[in-house]
């Protein structure tokens, strides 16, 4: 051992045990870790630094930006770049923490823009760009009377394409204006279909009934159609129908095998009385069977005909 380290020796084996003098640090047996030392927490604070410098410049950032974007309006605006100028007009109205801040550049190239899109045929796109503009500062008295004809003529559309008998396109019509359906079935779409299918099914029946050569029923089930499209394409079954029914005036009939059953009850007054009933508004099957029990006869079916007998 050298002198050195047999002097380090003897002092830590002569040293008494108690509390170490000030300045060094006391290890016994007794102590399992060193007193921690004290310090203050810095990292925290930089990150709140980092935090509220970035929030501060963002907020810097957006606020040139929504000084700038008037300027872009206009100048898109002067330049006809309406896309343009519908999006800085979008970014303004989102950015603009004042009221007020809506320019007559916007109202400008929206109002243009719908034009636009009507004329491209892109109707649902124009009239959600008008009301865009009529809930804006810049909407006017004009372009409310916009949106009302430009809904108009859809409905017109809509009638048109109905009549002739395009209900897809019909109802492609009333789409954008948001009358092509409704849960409750209140919108002018579901009326159409309603009517669609009832004349549908009435056709459908017609043909059924003439096929059968129940002629009264066929006629009164004709009668029933009321749209142009099925009336026209109902035209060869009320030819057939005619033809049937002239057929039952005459006083001997054939009907396959079922003999003669001839009118018991004079045609001409079965006739007055049937048109009369018609005449006020009753259907023609029911008009036939309150003529015929009103001249004292009944009804009887006979093979495919109807006859009235006493």
């Amino acid at each position: 051992m050298s002198p050195s380290h047999r002097s380090a020796w003897v002092r830590c084996v002569e040293r008494p045990l108690g509390p170490a003098p000030q300045g060094e640090t006391a290890y016994n047996s007794g102590a399992s870790h060193p007193p921690p030392l004290a310090r203050r927490p810095r990292l925290p604070l930089v990150w709140l630094a980092i935090t509220l410098g970035t929030v501060a410049a963002g907020i810097g950032f957006v606020y040139w930006w929504e000084r700038q974007l008037p300027a872009r309006v206009a100048e898109a605006a002067a330049r006809g770049q309406l896309d343009a100028c519908l999006r800085y007009s979008d970014q303004l109205d989102a950015l603009s923490w004042l009221p007020g801040r809506s320019s007559l550049d916007q109202g400008r190239c929206r109002r243009e823009k719908a034009a636009q899109l009507w004329q491209q045929g892109r109707w649902g796109e124009a009239l959600g760009l008008q009301r865009q503009l009529l809930n804006s500062a810049a909407g006017g008295r004009g372009d409310r009377q916009r949106l009302e004809d430009w809904q108009r003529a859809l409905h017109r559309r809509a009638l048109d394409r109905f009549r002739a008998g395009d209900l897809d396109g019909a109802l492609a019509a009333l789409a954008p204006m948001g009358e092509k359906h409704r849960a409750d079935g209140t919108a002018v779409g579901d009326q159409l279909r309603l009517n669609w299918n009832r004349n549908r099914l009435a056709w459908e029946r017609s043909n059924k009934l003439v096929e059968q050569g129940r002629w009264w029923e066929a006629l009164d089930s004709l009668h029933r159609i009321d749209h142009p499209w099925w009336q026209q394409r109902a035209q060869a079954l009320n030819r057939r129908v005619d033809q049937g029914l002239k057929q039952l005036k005459g006083k001997e009939r054939e009907h396959d095998g079922h003999g003669d059953l001839p009118h018991s009850v004079p045609e001409d007054q079965l006739d007055a009385a049937v048109g009369s009933r018609i005449a006020a508004g009753m259907d023609e099957w029911k008009a036939f069977q309150a003529g015929c029990q009103a001249l004292g006869g009944r009804v009887v079916e006979a093979g495919p005909e109807t006859a009235c007998q006493r």
